[in-house]
């Protein structure tokens, strides 16, 4: 766990695409790779990165976009996460 918690934040470091950019891609992968866990992670991460509510929704639509239904049913899951965030002031 040491060694993926690493990784992870070297990958998601500021280099020629900022933090937030990074976690909203990984959003996107989690949707559309239908990882329940990755996703509430993201979205929290997203949005400490400073995601605001219509990036966080145009990544669901990319996300729909190249995972067909099935993404749709994950994506739902990351605006729920999302509100839920947004309710606890995050």
């Amino acid at each position: 766990m040491q060694g993926f918690g690493a990784l992870h934040e070297a990958a998601i470091k500021p280099g020629a695409l900022d933090s937030k950019t990074k976690e909203l891609i990984s959003l996107g992968i989690a949707i559309t790779v239908r990882c329940d866990g990755c996703i509430a992670f993201h979205v929290h991460d997203a949005l400490s990165a400073g995601a605001s509510e219509e990036e966080i929704a145009e990544t669901v639509s990319v996300a729909i976009l190249m995972g067909g239904g099935p993404s749709m049913v994950y994506g739902i899951e990351a605006m729920q996460a999302m509100s839920q965030y947004q309710e606890q002031g995050l």
